[in-house]
């Protein structure tokens, strides 16, 4: 038997399995086009809001499911290492981005200072660029990596094959780390931007 808090942390989030990973010097260069489409490296290598990005595509709304807010104290949760950036006791959130009308496209996993989560996420039911447009906070999306790779439960969450495109970043504001995002962009959006590679 494990002990009980180590049940408590095994609540899993829905990281890929690289077959290829970059850091930010991929990152400030770009790919190759061979490797990963213009279209997608705009949506992937930006700094722009990917809610934001997906509206446009879609011309749809873009909804979020929450479905996972745990409390991971001090644990790293196997997250990617700037996970020691951002204090703790910390919160994880876990979405799925999807159109008003239900199709899914990304999933994400954020990670936040528990102690000041809700003075962000006002409204858990909105993308985190939402809540924070509407605190008029200046931040900064630090893009440190990006993945391709495969995951079997984003495949049948997607409905789609893999392997998948996502990326980690953290947010700043005024100078200091505010969460990890970890976001999963499903294959479904070719239909709007062509193929990845």
């Amino acid at each position: 038997m494990k002990p009980q808090s180590s049940l408590i942390l095994e609540t899993t989030w829905h990281p890929l399995s690289p077959l290829w990973q970059g850091g930010a010097e991929v990152i400030q260069q770009g790919l190759p086009h061979n490797r990963l489409a213009p279209a997608w490296q705009i949506l992937l290598l930006g700094d722009g809001s990917p809610t934001r990005h997906l509206t446009l595509l879609t011309r749809e709304k873009i909804e979020v499911d929450v479905i996972d807010m745990s409390l991971i104290g001090m644990d790293n949760d196997n997250a990617p290492l700037l996970i020691e950036a951002v204090p703790g006791p910390r919160l994880r959130r876990q979405v799925w981005l999807r159109t008003a009308s239900g199709q899914r496209l990304a999933y994400a996993t954020s990670w936040w200072d528990g102690s000041q989560v809700d003075d962000y996420l006002q409204n858990r039911a909105l993308p985190i660029w939402d809540n924070l447009s509407h605190l008029h906070s200046e931040l900064y999306r630090d893009i440190q990596g990006v993945y391709f790779g495969h995951s079997e439960p984003l495949e049948e969450a997607f409905e789609e094959k893999g392997p998948f495109w996502g990326r980690h970043y953290l947010f700043w504001h005024s100078g200091q780390p505010l969460t990890l995002i970890y976001e999963v962009f499903s294959p479904y959006l070719r239909k709007y931007l062509g193929k990845s590679h």
